[in-house]
């Protein structure tokens, strides 16, 4: 069984309980995020570009997800220099937010990746983001909205990502960053709404893990919630939409 909504909800408030002592202000400076992960953070198909298109300006961001990416690819692919390479140029002018995303082809048996080196990695780039003067943001897979056919499993989405989330969270603890629970947050989304709607987010109609221009937008603005709800203070920096949020967080259809 999966936590109860109400449960969800209020984990996602206390995802801030885990931040570093003395963050509870983002500074002076405006924020730049930098979205590091695989197809569901990458433009067509995931939820980034629906996170960086209600930010206010002047706060801007770069989506540098990567389709097929694991933690290793994103190394040896050269994504992550380009992340240290945003960081490095733009870390003194503007408060650097690095979402790091990764699971879905970490762990998928032929891409060869342990889930010690997954976990690791993760470790990593976090350690990395603090060194370069960012702040990582621990994000846990979006949930594939894989439900078993039969009218009695329409609100029971197949929990794939358990040991991924969990290790996002572990990364998080290791290194004193704060997690952004995604994955528990749209596996609830998914089971509170129903298998027909959560279907409508579909990329190209039958594709449960990667998400369609809507779910794009719903998606990404689950994310830039839960960021705020971890940030309070980067709450005036995204352009609300009450409607939208009121949906996410009422388990309705959006």
């Amino acid at each position: 069984m999966h936590k109860p909504w109400s449960i969800i909800a209020a984990s996602a408030l206390a995802a801030r309980a885990a931040a570093p002592p003395g963050d509870e202000y983002c500074g002076s400076k405006t924020p730049a995020f930098f979205l590091a992960g695989d197809s569901t953070t990458a433009y067509d198909g995931g939820w980034g570009d629906g996170f960086l298109a209600p930010l206010i300006s002047p706060a801007w961001g770069v989506n540098i997800g990567q389709s097929g990416a694991t933690t290793v690819s994103y190394i040896r692919g050269g994504n992550w220099s380009d992340i240290t390479t945003h960081l490095r140029d733009n870390a003194d002018e503007y408060e650097c937010y690095v979402t790091i995303s990764f699971g879905h082809n970490d762990q998928k048996a032929e891409n060869n990746v342990t889930f010690e080196t997954y976990q690791t990695n993760l470790i990593n780039f976090a350690n990395e983001v603090k060194a370069l003067g960012g702040t990582p943001l621990l994000t846990s897979s979006l949930t594939r909205r894989a439900i078993p056919a039969g009218a009695d499993q329409d609100n029971n989405a197949t929990d794939s990502l358990h040991d991924q989330r969990l290790a996002a969270i572990a990364a998080a603890a290791a290194t004193n960053s704060t997690v952004i629970d995604l994955n528990a947050a749209s596996l609830a989304y998914v089971d509170a709404i129903g298998k027909t709607a959560a279907w409508a987010y579909n990329w190209n109609g039958t594709d449960t893990t990667h998400l369609n221009p809507r779910g794009t937008v719903v998606f990404g603005r689950m994310v830039a919630d839960l960021v705020v709800r971890a940030e309070p203070c980067l709450g005036r920096w995204f352009t609300p939409n009450e409607t939208l949020s009121y949906a996410i967080w009422n388990g309705l259809a959006a």
